[in-house]
């Protein structure tokens, strides 16, 4: 459970002859912070923050063509056949949180109990009887060799390509190895950021790949103004970091000359979630070789590698003061959270498409609300009307046989009544799903329940919002206070 802060709009003081507002000015859901578990920002002595995704905005849709086309080419260059070129491959069909089944060629979504509840092989849905039959008979284990998460957004581009070309070999009745294409993939988009297919053309062209968001100068300059000392924790390389920042930041405000100027350390090459657990030492670039860092960060340098306790030492600050903004569910949110003791904010790009279609389908929840209690009735009924059934069985006397007709007529009619509420949820909940995304429904929730990723957000992540940006609206010293956390008997 996660809820969000209201806050009054910034005025120029003083305001005179204004009498102070009852009610504060809320802010869109998407430009709001969700909060998780508490959270002092007056504690908060330093931000860190990852850049792609986070800081970085990407255009996914742009970004998913460079890489599904950099995939089929490579995979065409290693043998695969030249129809390839021909696919149709829906951008819109992947989303972070899913399961690729690489034994059977199968993308799957689990709830929170790690229960499949949804699934695809290519581009067709698998049945309930179909997912019962493969993944219901036996414990799954998400993180065997079988499985492969797709948690980033750079993912997604792996997923689309995976689904399309296993439903053209489908629709071609052409054998495919499921394993071996899903690891030819991955192998060929290591490669293509590797040698530049993808990172060179975004870097020459970052108008059309990348979002500049004229709030984040302002937001970074509210944080430092406050006292708050800011890094950048990125895996990218040090000449694609320099060219990105560069973009985003220099010329935004004209008290900061560079992006240099917005941050007191930069650290790239980081081997995220690598960064939280290993004793890879802290580098420092001089000109362009790296020497051992030594002492206190300098401002006007650029740092390579390193890990957490050894940035910590650096930095001069204990974990509980860092808060750290990221994107990567595992390698930004959920490592550092299980490996030290720094507080978490996460990045969801795709939490504007989840609230405005929450807004847009509130009646229909409530309705499917209505049809879950209806449903939870009829049940209640028919447990109370088969027990009286049985209980009848066993008596003898004139009008028995009269008691127990009616009570079969009451269990048929019970069990009529609870097909068409059946029915009527189940077409309900897919015209919700519809709502939130075409394929795979909401991406937070599965469902009644949290969806998988939905789960890791609320368990690892203190806060989470759509943007850095939205820090903006915020005090540097806010305190994001959490719900009061319910039990169900106490609902």
């Amino acid at each position: 459970m996660s809820y969000s802060v209201y806050l009054p709009a910034q005025l120029q003081l003083p305001l005179t002859g204004v009498a102070p507002s009852s009610r504060p000015l809320p802010l869109a859901h998407g430009q709001r912070i969700y909060v998780n578990r508490d959270l002092k920002l007056a504690q908060i002595h330093w931000i860190g923050f990852d850049m792609d995704y986070t800081l970085a905005i990407y255009r996914q849709h742009e970004m998913d063509r460079l890489s599904v086309e950099s995939i089929l080419r490579k995979l065409m260059a290693r043998g695969y056949p030249p129809w390839l070129r021909d696919i149709e491959y829906p951008l819109d069909f992947p989303i972070r949180g899913v399961l690729i089944d690489k034994k059977l060629g199968n993308i799957l979504k689990m709830n929170r109990f790690k229960v499949v509840r949804r699934g695809y092989h290519g581009l067709t849905e698998l049945s309930t009887e179909e997912l019962q039959h493969h993944y219901y008979t036996r414990k799954l284990r998400p993180h065997s060799d079988r499985y492969h998460w797709i948690d980033t957004l750079y993912g997604l581009s792996e997923a689309c390509a995976y689904a399309c070309i296993v439903d053209a070999y489908e629709k071609r009745q052409a054998k495919v190895d499921y394993t071996q294409l899903f690891t030819a993939i991955r192998e060929c988009i290591d490669e293509a950021h590797r040698d530049g297919s993808i990172l060179d053309a975004v870097a020459a062209d970052l108008d059309r790949y990348v979002e500049r968001d004229p709030a984040l100068a302002v937001t970074l300059h509210k944080l430092r103004s406050a006292g708050k000392r800011l890094f950048v924790l990125t895996n990218s390389h040090k000449e694609y970091t320099e060219s990105m920042l560069s973009y985003l930041l220099d010329g935004a405000l004209p008290d900061y000359p560079s992006y240099q100027h917005y941050f007191d350390a930069i650290i790239v090459a980081a081997r995220k979630p690598a960064f939280f657990q290993a004793e890879e030492p802290l580098l420092m670039y001089r000109g362009d070789d790296l020497v051992p860092a030594q002492g206190p960060l300098d401002r006007s340098a650029i740092y390579r590698g390193g890990n957490i306790a050894q940035l910590q030492e650096a930095l001069g600050v204990s974990g509980n003061h860092v808060l750290y903004v990221g994107d990567h569910i595992y390698g930004d949110i959920l490592r550092s959270k299980k490996d030290s003791t720094w507080r978490t904010a996460m990045i969801i790009q795709e939490l504007h498409r989840e609230v405005e279609a929450h807004g847009r389908c509130r009646d229909m929840l409530e309705s499917w609300d209505e049809l879950y209690e209806r449903r939870a009735e009829l049940e209640d009924q028919l447990r109370q009307n088969q027990s009286r059934f049985k209980a009848l069985e066993k008596r003898h006397g004139a009008d028995i046989k009269d008691r127990q007709s009616h009570t079969k007529k009451v269990i048929q009619s019970i069990r009529k009544q609870l097909r068409a509420v059946n029915r009527e949820a189940t077409a309900l909940r897919r015209r919700i799903d519809d709502r939130f995304h075409a394929y795979w429904g909401s991406l937070l929730k599965q469902e009644s329940e949290l969806s998988l990723f939905g789960y890791q957000v609320d368990r690892y992540a203190c806060v989470y919002t759509a943007r850095v940006s939205n820090l903006l609206a915020y005090s540097p010293n806010q305190y994001f206070r959490s719900p009061r956390g319910l039990m169900h008997h106490e609902l």
